[in-house]
């Protein structure tokens, strides 16, 4: 059987990119017949909030997006990733965050900041005269990492030109999301991962964790970005369309309809429900590129 997961962050209130991520993923893992996971990745207590978690799950009942399980919280799965952290061949960075873009690597195509591996070979007199508390990275091979995503195509990327050795726990000791969302992915039993393409280039970091776990690998999926005019990406931080003036203004059909008529589902924006979308969805309608959207249409 499928399971797919959607697996918000509750830092904020939903914005139409996030819903447009979920709708898909929902739809996806429903038309195969399969089961949906949620999970609240609550990873950062500085940004996360008990209050956001339940409004994400109002808003997702709202649009007609239930799920079948409900994950543990990351915050509360910290041994299962001091497990995994444990079995693989981390090392401790004292580098601060000027140090880094000092001493970086240039940029991958993306921007992705590439690390130098500049505390990767010191020697224990080395670390114990360092002050600062470390965070910890992983040792990556110079190997090309390849694999077919199901909306994108084939990916193809080298760890240690693209990212370096990525850090798997923080100076503070929350372990990153690499690391978790491996781990919990396969706690869960998810078979498909459905997500927006910012994320296509974190892809093969998970997987080689997975093979280094010896985790099974989810067919992932990227879906297009949903961008104002400017082809700037909506985001929680500038409140764009989320959820909470959505709700005022139109019914969770309409909303639906016109997502779905973005992501090339349906013809005209009319509306629709979840369930209705689900018996002809299909992947091979989805466009693949990212999507510019008049925020006029939606109020």
């Amino acid at each position: 059987m499928e399971i797919g997961r959607f697996a918000p962050s509750p830092s904020g209130r939903m914005h139409l990119g996030n819903v447009f991520s979920a709708l898909l993923a929902w739809l996806s893992v429903r038309s195969a017949g399969g089961r949906m996971v949620l999970r609240i990745e609550d990873l950062d207590p500085d940004r996360c909030r008990p209050e956001y978690a339940v409004q994400l799950k109002r808003d997702l009942e709202w649009l007609g997006l239930f799920w079948d399980e409900e994950q543990t919280p990351q915050s509360q799965r910290t041994a299962a990733y001091a497990e995994a952290f444990a079995k693989l061949d981390a090392y401790p960075c004292y580098c601060s965050r000027s140090e880094l873009h000092a001493a970086s690597a240039p940029h991958a195509a993306d921007g992705t900041f590439v690390y130098a591996g500049t505390c990767r070979n010191l020697t224990e007199a080395e670390r114990a005269a360092k002050t600062r508390r470390p965070a910890w990275r992983v040792r990556v091979p110079d190997e090309e990492i390849s694999f077919l995503d199901g909306l994108q195509g084939e990916v193809r990327e080298n760890l240690a030109r693209a990212c370096g050795d990525f850090i798997l726990r923080r100076s503070d000791g929350v372990y990153a999301y690499q690391l978790a969302v491996v781990v919990d992915d396969a706690a869960a039993g998810v078979t498909q991962v459905v997500r927006g393409y910012d994320l296509l280039s974190s892809t093969p970091r998970q997987l080689w964790l997975q093979t280094q776990l010896g985790l099974p690998h989810p067919q992932y999926y990227h879906v297009p970005l949903l961008c104002a005019p400017d082809g700037r990406r909506l985001s929680k931080r500038e409140r764009d369309l989320d959820l909470g003036a959505l709700r005022e203004v139109m019914t969770a059909e309409a909303l639906l309809g016109r997502l779905a008529h973005l992501a090339g589902l349906l013809d005209r924006p009319e509306p629709v429900t979840a369930a209705e979308l689900s018996a002809w969805f299909d992947w091979n309608r989805v466009f693949t590129k990212n999507i510019s959207i008049n925020s006029v249409s939606f109020h």
